[in-house]
């Protein structure tokens, strides 16, 4: 065989072997590709907890919503809300992780709307207590965000992050009685 025949034939083994790879590789990434915008992804609330002045009861929710871009194809974020009875409003818990790249403190504890959208994710209550008992509980889960070890520390995998502080709330207030789903990924690092 000539020298010709046999880069020819080895340059035909080489694409007919890698060009789908490359192909299907090319695919997959242009689908992490996305349009949203993170900027104007809605932040509003998703109309799922009750209205705090005229909902009297405590309530205490565990919300999860797919995580950002790419990411929610396998993950979810996650955070804590509640409201003791006769409160007007909701106070939130939760840990987002470009506050740690801004110089604040990952962990934050304020006043929000509790069910907000997640960047355009619509949230899904994971548990939710109400009624007697629940300003309890209500107390425990704030003390345990208090005492959260890793207010400013944030890692997407394999943690600590938003997972990770839910996770570790629960395990800390056992009456919280929640199992997180596999997709909240991160909540395994502080077993």
């Amino acid at each position: 065989m000539r020298q010709t025949d046999l880069h020819y034939n080895f340059l035909k083994d080489l694409f007919s072997k890698t060009l789908p790879a490359f192909l299907l590789i090319g695919l997959i990434l242009s689908g992490c590709a996305t349009d949203k915008d993170w900027r104007t992804a809605s932040r509003e609330s998703a109309g799922i907890a009750p209205d705090p002045t005229t909902t009297k009861e405590a309530i205490l929710s565990v919300y999860g919503a797919d995580a950002w871009s790419w990411r929610g194809w396998f993950a979810i974020h996650t955070w804590i809300a509640a409201k003791r009875t006769d409160e007007s409003g909701y106070t939130v818990y939760d840990v987002v992780g470009w506050r740690g790249s801004h110089g604040q403190p990952v962990m934050r504890i304020m006043q929000d709307i509790p069910d907000r959208f997640w960047y355009g994710e619509k949230p899904q209550v994971l548990k939710e207590h109400r009624g007697a008992g629940v300003d309890e509980l209500i107390d425990a889960v704030d003390k345990a965000a208090r005492d959260y070890p890793w207010k400013t520390t944030y890692k997407v995998f394999p943690g600590p992050n938003s997972n990770t502080f839910t996770a570790w709330v629960a395990r800390q207030v056992p009456k919280l009685d929640l199992d997180l789903p596999f997709s909240a990924i991160g909540s395994g690092y502080a077993d």
